[in-house]
């Protein structure tokens, strides 16, 4: 059995690993995309895109591995870097740290789903976490994604999915 040492280095190397991932996905997709190289920023990716009017989009995007639930928190570390400092505060993500949390769920070694949560969204669930069983909606909704600063958008689909 590993000890929590082993598996705390595990899971940092993973949630590495995941960016990277998810980054590369992203890539494919909208072509302009960089992983952010700021160790205290509160995002991990940068989107940009033009959407249907030719305007160009800016998406701040964390990305957290999700195995049942996706965290919305930041401002701690977990697995072997983790160390606790008194004045460094744990925060929920918010329209002004992020735009989106991609949740990064593994299913085998090269399946996955990635799960778009507006932080729009995210404040108006206004909890640390969610199941990704209620968030099943936004499970590969790129729609969700190129859509995450658009409150009125976000709301009305997260009513009609019946996640609000």
């Amino acid at each position: 059995m590993a000890t929590s040492e082993e598996r705390g280095r595990q899971a940092s190397i993973d949630g590495f690993a995941h960016e990277h991932m998810v980054c590369g996905i992203l890539m494919k997709r909208y072509q302009n995309v960089s992983l952010v190289d700021l160790p205290l920023s509160p995002y991990d990716i940068i989107i940009v895109f033009k959407n249907e009017q030719e305007e160009e989009i800016i998406i701040r995007a964390q990305v957290k591995t999700a195995k049942k639930s996706i965290s919305f928190t930041g401002g701690s570390r977990g697995g072997v870097d983790r160390e606790y400092k008194s004045g460094i505060k744990t925060y929920i993500q918010s329209t002004k740290t992020s735009d989106v949390v991609i949740g990064y769920k593994p299913i085998s070694e090269d399946k996955y789903e990635l799960y778009f949560v507006p932080t729009i969204l995210i404040e108006e669930l206004n909890s640390k976490s969610k199941s990704i069983r209620l968030l099943a909606p936004l499970r590969n909704n790129y729609e969700i994604l190129e859509h995450c600063k658009d409150k009125r958008f976000v709301l009305s689909k997260a009513k009609e999915y019946q996640i609000i």
